[in-house]
């Protein structure tokens, strides 16, 4: 069965996910609420290094946590995605909406 992984860590003014393995409907409801939770407070980093595939579910998590970050005043970003995660990204049409960053120095 497919699975995914997440490390959370906190920065000066971030939280960040690491996140690893498939994100799909069955594998993403853990991120999905931390993501939720977090957003609202500070600013979020996923990072999608080890992402082996993301499907229309996990792209639409990842929309709904950017708008969300709007709507609170806070950033979302998503760092150093794999070649799986970009292409699903790209594919969507939504790569270039998202705040892309390859290392956490870059949070503003």
């Amino acid at each position: 069965m497919e699975q995914l992984s997440i490390v959370e860590k906190e920065g000066s003014n971030y939280i960040i996910y690491e996140v690893s393995g498939v994100m799909n409907t069955y594998t993403i409801t853990e991120l999905a609420e931390k993501l939720d939770e977090n957003i609202k407070k500070s600013n979020i980093v996923v990072d999608l290094e080890r992402v082996e595939a993301i499907d229309s579910v996990g792209v639409g998590l990842m929309m709904a946590t950017f708008n969300d970050g709007e709507d609170c005043g806070h950033r979302f970003y998503m760092m150093n995605p794999s070649a799986p995660a970009r292409i699903a990204l790209e594919e969507t049409g939504f790569y270039d909406v998202f705040d892309i960053i390859h290392a956490v120095t870059e949070v503003q």
